[in-house]
């Protein structure tokens, strides 16, 4: 299996900035679609971004475009998740995922475990 690990989350004051990291290992990450899901306290895991790589194409939840970048460096089979500008209401658990296809919704095959990123005022 492909096994996915997040890093990169913390404490923030509100306009700060983050870049979260997930290295996946398994051999096979060049052919996956990767993307990043958060959950927020007392609400449901939704899609945040998401990239193909291997045609590089990329998409985004509405409220977070222009703020956040998806990208990856496959020479270190990991993805990423800049995050600019952060709000209070960016907080929550964000998690990576991989799968064959891209989705806005849950259907991924692999999870990471998750990174806290909470926002301050």
């Amino acid at each position: 299996q492909v096994q996915l690990v997040e890093s990169g989350g913390g404490l923030v004051q509100a306009g700060g900035s983050l870049r979260l990291s997930c290295v996946a290992s398994g051999r096979t990450f060049s052919r996956l679609v990767m993307a990043w899901f958060r959950q927020a306290p007392g609400k449901e895991r939704e899609f945040v971004a998401a990239i193909s790589l291997s045609g590089a194409n990329t998409f985004y939840v509405d409220n977070v475009k222009g703020r956040f970048t998806i990208s990856t460096d496959n020479a270190k089979n990991t993805v990423y998740l800049k995050m600019n500008s952060l709000k209070p209401e960016d907080t929550a658990v964000y998690y990576c995922a991989a799968g064959p296809r891209l989705s806005t919704g849950l259907e991924y095959d692999y999870w990471g475990q998750g990174t806290q990123v909470t926002v301050s005022s």
